[in-house]
């Protein structure tokens, strides 16, 4: 994982060397590479009968279990991976949702993993001299909003919404040792924008937001929407 992250952060960094035309095709959701990628995982799957997607543990979180893997689909199906791809120098990791019926072709925002590292390695430090981590209070079942002035920061850190330009979510820690994003604010607007239909009070609802966008709330716990408007955290895997 940590390995995972760095080389992210890596490539995140040398997206910077870029001329600006080719940072933005780097740094941005494109409808037609996506449709591009998409049509060859279908073309793929109907010629071999399997996914063109990566091998990983069966317990892997739900929205990272199926990252495409470019070297099947290259050169017959693909010529080279997205320019926003990972693998190309890009800020994006195209994964696979729902793999069982229709398999659909999304993004993982990996600029987001750049401050979930840094936040990691502050607690790492601080764990190192304490034994522990410096909660400030509990927010839901096994999951903690940290001190973060204890941690040496100015203020709250927090990442850019993939899923609205105005958004800042913030990061919760689980009581596993877990950096997640809290995309609360995110469905709220969601829900406000595009109604609950097909989703009930108490369930999770982070699929609200793959409904609506090329996108996938990676690095996070399932969330749910109150009656009250509010939003509650419910015990389950880590995504």
């Amino acid at each position: 994982m940590k390995a995972v992250i760095l080389l992210a952060v890596l490539a995140l960094l040398t997206g910077c060397l870029y001329p600006q035309d080719q940072r933005d095709a780097q740094h941005g959701p494109n409808e037609e590479q996506l449709e591009r990628v998409q049509n060859a995982v279908t073309q793929f799957q109907e010629n071999t009968g399997v996914l063109p997607i990566a091998t990983r543990e069966a317990d892997t979180p739900q929205y990272r279990r199926y990252p495409v893997q470019f070297t099947q689909l290259i050169p017959a199906y693909l010529n080279e991976p997205p320019a926003n791809a990972f693998e190309n120098g890009g800020t994006y990791q195209y994964v696979l949702m729902n793999v069982e019926e229709t398999p659909e072709v999304k993004l993982i925002d990996l600029r987001t993993v750049r401050t979930i590292q840094e936040l990691e390695t502050q607690i790492f430090s601080y764990r190192s001299s304490n034994q522990y981590a410096p909660v400030d209070e509990v927010v839901g079942s096994e999951l903690l909003r940290l001190d973060y002035e204890a941690l040496g920061y100015e203020e709250e850190p927090t990442v850019a919404s993939p899923f609205h330009p105005d958004h800042r979510l913030p990061l919760l820690y689980t009581t596993q040792g877990d950096v997640v994003i809290d995309f609360s604010l995110d469905i709220q607007h969601y829900a406000e924008e595009y109604g609950l239909d097909g989703y009930e009070y108490g369930e999770d609802m982070r699929d609200l937001l793959t409904d609506h966008a090329p996108f996938v709330p990676a690095y996070s716990v399932p969330t749910t929407l109150t009656e009250e408007g509010g939003t509650e955290f419910l015990e389950g895997e880590l995504s």
